[in-house]
């Protein structure tokens, strides 16, 4: 059986944000937290405009074995 694919979103790569956090999960999990944390930490607003930005921040993480 397969691995679900992993998701890493690293606040580092927005320059404005000045964070040093990174989260990785599955893509859902991911989403999920960097709201969370956009809003109760950067100031964001929920929107749904939000979610869909922070997704093209996403990226797949590469498993190395």
């Amino acid at each position: 059986m397969a691995e679900p694919k992993r998701f890493v979103m690293d606040c580092r790569l927005n320059p404005s944000a000045k964070c040093s956090l990174t989260l990785a999960g599955t893509e859902q999990e991911v989403l999920d937290l960097a709201e969370y944390h956009v809003i109760h930490k950067h100031g964001f607003h929920k929107a749904p405009q939000l979610r869909e930005q922070l997704k093209s921040f996403l990226k797949e993480e590469l498993l190395v074995r």
